[in-house]
């Protein structure tokens, strides 16, 4: 415990000392930022203020292998808006607000659907023992339809189901809370989020490792846990390995117990340092936006001058090695990433018109008006339905960059996968939000059934047209930083060499009263950044301007047609079931009075997706008494929002801020548009041309939405029932 306390602060120690470099260059960036502005046109369709909370996306039935007694138990699982992973003893302890057994944080967790895949995953992270046939491996599955989160360093939990159906559908639920969970840093974070991002970066970049890092996931405590596991895990096998006894599935179990202790100890003790240091920048912050507010046009004069010398010395270097290595790789790279986003993005679009139209259809058969709060309730739950969203979400799943990969040492190209997954959801929510907005202004002129049908109809089509439009833009603008993500650790790699030991001597070039907010290291590689700039933005530009997937022009504009409609979003949020749910059935639950208490309106939370199975079925073996374990230390933070980075210029800035908070941040969380937090602003400056694109599906126009009804494009509708339950009362 003692030596891995003290390798643990060492580390820690050091990586908190970059940590501090970037939070006075974040700070600074952040503020000129403030000043200078984005000078990016709004975003067409309107971003949901007010999150949906007091949700439930999931619950339902699963089994559950308990390490302690090797026995597998069925569990009542639920998975609050927050997207932490909560295990029940069974769902009369979850009605009864017993304590759950379990709340799992799934960042940096990996789903694995088959036992081999996992015994050869446990099998290659511990030498020497890979299973022989005829020995009897780490753990058996009752069922062919185990689910297993596996994690590098942490505990690995194991589930099974039934059917192949049911394993499907938590296989999207639970992937669902990874992919939230893993973009842990709030979206609202302009200065301490980019400042960690950053510094992550420069302290591995410190120790000779560029590129994407798969392990940049969850909130700062999780990440800075797994950069200590990246250093402190190695080392750790080899002096303990040898010394494990047993069986080689044995010496695996032991192995994965003191990985997890480990994991749990050192993860307490970054908490505690990074809080510390966090709190103590916190206080110095006041003084040093006095000192930037003061100076800031000396400070930018500053910044100049150092960064017209650095480009002086490197660019030749940098020019010749972009020319050479980088760009002819461009369009292939952004060809790989268009394919699969775009055609996520234009399942989105499908969805969405899919269940508008569905809903349409079900107010003119079904009695106008009065089910309306019941159909709206769902649809504005759409984005976050793990089911109906999985359609677009495995579009991206074809992702390869073959060859490319090696080339640019992109470990993983799951990054962007998340990434572009995380856009959709948040594009769908805007679709949503912005017809919800509509819609509502229009049931306030009282109309009847006929006209309502016709509004329906016309709503659809404005928000399609927003939608193509914000659409083009966050993809260019997701292309780009990707872009930025791949060849920017592959530059700064190959220039090392001959660029980084002459670097010290700028230093005196800083005013020293300024040293806190301009870092050589940081400008250098602004400079590297603007070298491979223009190639990017051209290489995007050429692809708007062939039209290739539905990509707009920047030089076009749309004029904002609806100016009224930023002004509706200003209203309070509305409650569907509560306005116009009808009094029958149970799931357009009649509104909560203000009295309400707490429990009850936790009771009433309303449910995303249907529960899978509620009954408790028993598994082909026994049954037993089990020890409770102990009190859950899985520690769960709370998600808030989404990491996200604008790109600040179409053009390369004269030497724009960069990486802390600006165009490249190369973290594997390339920025989003926001979710709750802050207006996404998008650089939108195309205006939606008459002429559908050829990948385009049709626009719906009168005729067609006949078609596409009655033939749902082959799949079946997943009806949802909104359940009456019980919200869960866990901190996160």
């Amino acid at each position: 415990g003692g030596e891995v306390r003290e390798k643990t602060g060492k580390i820690l120690t050091e990586f908190l000392r970059f940590y501090e470099d970037q939070y006075g260059v974040a700070l600074f960036n952040s503020m000129r930022h403030e000043i200078e502005g984005t000078g990016l046109p709004q975003a067409q369709l309107l971003w949901r203020k007010v999150p949906l909370d007091e949700r439930i996306i999931f619950s339902g039935n699963l089994f559950q292998y308990q390490e302690d007694n090797k026995k597998w138990r069925n569990r009542f699982s639920l998975v609050p808006h927050n997207y932490g992973l909560v295990l029940y003893e069974n769902k009369v302890a979850y009605e009864r607000q017993v304590p759950p057994r379990a709340v799992i944080n799934s960042a940096g967790y990996k789903i694995l659907t088959s036992l081999d895949q996992y015994l050869e995953l446990v099998g290659n992270s511990l030498p020497g023992t890979t299973s022989k046939s005829g020995t009897a491996p780490i753990l058996k599955c009752p069922t062919q339809f185990p689910l297993i989160l596996w994690h590098p360093s942490a505990r690995h939990y194991y589930f099974c189901m039934m059917t192949e159906a049911e394993q499907d559908k938590w296989q999207a639920v639970l992937q669902d809370c990874i992919r939230h969970c893993n973009n842990g840093i709030p979206e609202d974070s302009k200065v301490e989020g980019p400042a960690f991002t950053d510094a992550i970066r420069m302290y591995r970049q410190s120790k000779e490792l560029y590129g994407t890092w798969e392990m940049l996931c969850g909130n700062e405590v999780q990440i800075l846990s797994n950069l200590v596991m990246e250093e402190l895990g190695p080392e750790l096998k080899a002096e303990l390995a040898p010394r494990l006894k047993g069986k080689p599935q044995e010496r695996q179990r032991q192995w994965i117990q003191i990985s997890d202790a480990v994991y749990r100890m050192v993860y307490e003790q970054a908490k505690a340092c990074f809080e510390a240091v966090l709190s103590k920048l916190q206080l110095a912050r006041p003084a040093m936006e006095a000192t930037i507010r003061t100076d800031m046009d000396q400070i930018i004069t500053s910044k100049e001058h150092l960064a017209s010398k650095i480009r002086a010395f490197i660019l030749p270097k940098a020019e010749v090695c972009v020319r050479n290595h980088v760009q002819p790789y461009i369009p292939s790279i952004l060809e790989a990433l268009m394919v699969p986003t775009s055609q996520g993005f234009t399942e989105v679009r499908d969805v969405f018109f899919k269940e508008v139209t569905d809903m349409n259809l079900n107010v003119i058969n079904e009695g106008g008006a009065d089910k309306l709060g019941e159909y709206m309730e769902k649809l504005s739950q759409l984005a976050y339905h793990p089911l109906k969203m999985q359609s677009c979400y495995e579009k991206m799943e074809p992702l390869r960059l073959d060859g490319l990969q090696q080339r640019f040492d992109v470990s993983s190209t799951s990054v962007f996968k998340q990434r572009a997954q995380i856009h959709m959801r948040e594009q769908m929510d805007n679709a949503v939000y912005t017809f919800e907005t509509l819609l509502h202004q229009e049931l306030g002129k009282g109309p009847t059934k006929e006209e309502l049908c016709k509004s329906i109809q016309r709503i659809l089509e404005r928000v399609l047209k927003k939608y193509d439009y914000d659409s083009s833009s966050v993809r260019k603008r997701f292309f780009r930083e990707a872009l930025l993500q791949i060849t920017i650790p592959f530059l700064l790699k190959k220039l090392a060499p001959t660029c980084k030991s002459e670097l010290p001597r700028f230093q005196e070039l800083i005013f020293e009263d300024f040293a806190r907010f301009i870092l050589v290291e940081n400008t250098y590689e602004e400079v590297v950044l603007q070298t491979v700039m223009k190639d990017i933005l051209q290489a995007v530009k050429e692809a708007a301007v062939q039209r290739k997937h539905n990509l707009y022009r920047d030089s076009m504009v749309m004029h904002n047609s609806d100016p009224n409609l930023h002004l509706l979003a200003e209203g309070a949020p509305f409650d569907w079931g509560e306005e116009y749910g009808g009094s029958g059935g149970d799931s357009g639950s009649p509104g909560i009075p203000e009295a309400a208490t707490h429990s009850e309106k936790r009771r009433r939370a309303k449910q995303v997706v249907s529960v899978v199975q509620d009954e408790e079925t028993g598994l082909p073996f026994e049954a037993g008494s089990e020890p409770l374990p102990p009190a859950s230390p899985d520690s769960v933070t709370e998600l808030r929002g989404l990491l996200a980075r604008d790109l600040r210029a179409e053009s390369p800035p004269p030497a724009g801020p960069l990486l802390n908070g600006a165009p490249s941040q190369e973290s594997p969380q390339p920025p989003a548009a926001s979710e709750a937090s802050s207006p996404p602003a998008s650089p939108l400056r195309h205006l939606p041309p008459g002429k559908a694109a050829d990948l385009e599906p049709p626009k719906p126009s009168d005729q067609e939405t006949g078609e596409q009804v009655s033939s749902p494009g082959g799949r079946p509708p997943l009806h949802t029932t909104t359940e009456d339950s019980a919200g869960v009362q866990t901190e996160f």
